[in-house]
């Protein structure tokens, strides 16, 4: 390669780098359709946001033509239509936008992801979840030994005043290691075998309903599980039916807005709280968990929300 040519390329190389630094902060305004590929990070109502490149983050705004799916089969050829509520921080996905000139915001017009990445999303969120309540039982823990301390030696009031401060400031700060406030829950439980939910929760989940409405940025997710008795697969099946049916009755009776529902999850025998060596044990397993929360970015800090 001659020396003028080479001296081409390397300017070429540096203009192109230029360039594609200059994609992110003006992909949103360009009259194209926008296709990236990323992992949602945060979800609020019906606007998500996925990072597609290190660092580098679009909002999306979902509405009624917003076409959601899941791929799967060899070569991921069979597509299945999804809801929304499937779209939760953590899933891998694909998503298509157009920008929108009155309101400069980008509308996802298409939005596509594996069953085994929804999958892992799922386990993640709940190991989440399992990790948080570690930490509250911990921040539980501080709390008594402050009001120990505070027993024991009434002289050094002014010291443990200042103790508990610290200690609440340390609640706060584990409190946002998770995505969300827990601010209610319901737990449902089923007969062996059975997927119907009984009247006598009706009241419960209406309830939790009404405590939603006046939440801002609300999000209700609901996570079925089985006992151990039968296969893998029926447990699976009779998980996610549980879960499925606990969410029709939150959209027809509840009147919940389908976008403000997590994907119904369906963990099957996995995470049992009850001893399935007795009836008693299994009985609590049969269960469908519906928990509202809210989103912490909405929120923001805000330690007074509590948590069940």
């Amino acid at each position: 390669m001659s020396q003028s040519k080479t001296r081409g390329f390397t300017a070429l190389a540096i203009v192109s780098l230029l360039g594609l630094a200059a994609i992110a902060p003006a992909i949103a305004q360009s009259n194209e359709p926008t296709k990236v590929e990323g992992v949602i990070v945060a979800r609020s109502g019906n606007e998500i946001i996925v990072e597609y490149m290190q660092s580098t983050e679009l909002a999306f705004i979902l509405d009624d033509n917003t076409k959601v799916s899941q791929t799967g089969g060899l070569f991921n050829a069979r597509r299945t239509d999804k809801s929304m509520a499937a779209l939760i921080p953590g899933l891998k996905v694909k998503v298509e936008g157009v920008h929108d000139a009155t309101t400069h915001q980008l509308t996802a017009t298409k939005v596509t992801f594996s069953g085994d990445d929804l999958e892992q999303a799922q386990v993640a969120e709940a190991a989440n979840r399992q990790a948080n309540k570690q930490l509250q039982e911990q921040n539980a823990e501080l709390q008594r030994q402050a009001e120990a301390l505070k027993q024991q030696n009434e002289q050094q009031q002014a010291e443990l005043t200042q103790h508990k401060a610290e200690i609440d400031a340390a609640v706060a700060r584990f409190g946002q290691m998770d995505d969300y406030y827990i601010l209610e829950e319901v737990t449902i439980y089923f007969g062996n075998g059975k997927v119907t939910v009984e009247p006598k929760y009706d009241q419960s989940l209406l309830d939790l309903v009404a405590k939603a409405e006046k939440v801002n940025g609300y999000m209700i997710e609901v996570v079925g599980y089985a006992s151990s008795s039968g296969s893998a697969a029926l447990n699976k099946k009779l998980s996610e039916d549980r879960a499925n049916n606990v969410t029709d009755f939150l959209l027809d009776q509840g009147n919940v807005p389908m976008t403000r529902i997590l994907a119904p999850g369906a963990m099957g025998e996995s995470r049992q709280i009850g001893d399935e060596k007795t009836a008693e044990g299994q009985s609590e397993n049969r269960r469908v968990v519906v928990r509202l929360l809210q989103n912490k970015a909405v929120a923001g800090v805000n330690t007074s929300a509590g948590g069940v």
